[in-house]
């Protein structure tokens, strides 16, 4: 792009890193919207309008009313997170407008976010804090407050990606066996056994979730499901929410059905079901999978990256989604 011509429009949909920011700064004509709380559907439709470029957070909708809000010269997605399920790509694509993600950044934090997560409901960590605070008496005796520990457990994973792969490999140092299933059928490159998915769920100890959201996923694990788990199984979501019929699960919990549950991300996210809040074994953590400073700004800069690619270098990014959609201006 020479000095004399104009710098492309990116919109930001929220406040990000200083990092990220300062880098979109010295690329990009930008529009923030520097806050903490998402913008309403009405400002986000306004915001995008005019713009070459829109980096999205998880909690924005990018479909055909959005792209026609956007205009004809807008030409990439970037969005700051690795799932997708909030962007309609097949939409981007009949519009010539590219998607990227945040693909790899995230594997370690997330992972290790499952494991904690297990420990705590297993231990009833959180649920002894809670005790704590709430200064009810109490005094150790050899019966006190009894959880599980994971050594010698079953571990199912249902969806066995990078991260999936990352928490099997953590899972064995803590003396876990591992198992999985995945709706491609057995990985020949892996050690552990693949189960059907009905099989884990009969036989598995504690089961970690981390497929994608699809039609086929939403509610995969519904009042059924959680049926025929194991009484002392303890189920974990660090994936997406709604793989999770949270209605049903509070309905398990509070019966007993299963022993305890561990939740990072939501159905209505920022909304937890109700008669979550009620059941003591469950921990419930604000959706933390990637939260740490250098996977936020790692994430942050992959946006930056695909935003370069496309809209400075008018080439394809690595992390594109729907590759054949961009529209290169070279």
């Amino acid at each position: 792009m020479s000095g004399t011509q104009s710098r492309p429009k990116v919109f930001v949909t929220r406040r990000v890193p200083e990092r990220v920011l300062a880098e979109l700064e010295a690329m990009f004509e930008l529009t923030i919207h520097d806050a903490e709380q998402p913008l309403t559907r009405r400002e986000l439709l306004a915001g995008v309008s005019g713009q070459d470029g829109v980096l999205a957070m998880l909690s924005d909708a990018i479909d055909d009313e959005l792209l026609t809000a956007a205009g004809e010269q807008l030409r990439i997605v970037a969005n700051y997170a690795v799932g997708y399920n909030n962007i309609d790509v097949e939409a981007c694509s009949r519009h010539g407008v590219l998607v990227s993600n945040t693909p790899d950044v995230l594997t370690t934090t997330t992972a290790e976010l499952a494991l904690t997560l297990m420990l705590d409901v297993a231990r009833r960590v959180t649920e002894g804090d809670r005790m704590l605070r709430a200064r009810r008496p109490w005094i150790w005796t050899p019966t006190f407050m009894l959880g599980a520990t994971l050594r010698g457990r079953l571990l199912g994973i249902v969806g066995l990606g990078r991260i999936g792969k990352e928490v099997a490999r953590l899972a064995e140092a803590f003396g876990m066996q591992v198992v999985y299933t995945r709706r491609s059928g057995p990985d020949a490159e892996v050690p552990w056994e693949f189960l059907t998915f009905d099989e884990l769920v009969a036989r598995a100890d504690v089961i970690t979730i981390h497929c994608p959201l699809t039609p086929e996923t939403h509610h995969l694990f519904d009042a059924d499901t959680l049926r025929a788990m194991k009484h002392d199984a303890y189920l974990v979501n660090t994936a997406r929410g709604p793989v999770v019929d949270e209605a049903a699960l509070a309905d398990a919990l509070l019966a007993g059905e299963i022993a305890g549950a561990a939740l990072d991300v939501f159905e209505r996210e920022p909304e937890v079901h109700e008669r979550l809040l009620e059941c003591e074994n469950v921990v419930l953590a604000p959706h933390l999978g990637s939260a740490t400073d250098e996977t936020r700004d790692a994430m942050g800069m992959l946006c930056v990256s695909a935003l370069n690619a496309v809209l400075l270098d008018d080439r394809v990014p690595e992390n594109a989604l729907n590759p054949t959609a961009a529209r290169i201006v070279a």
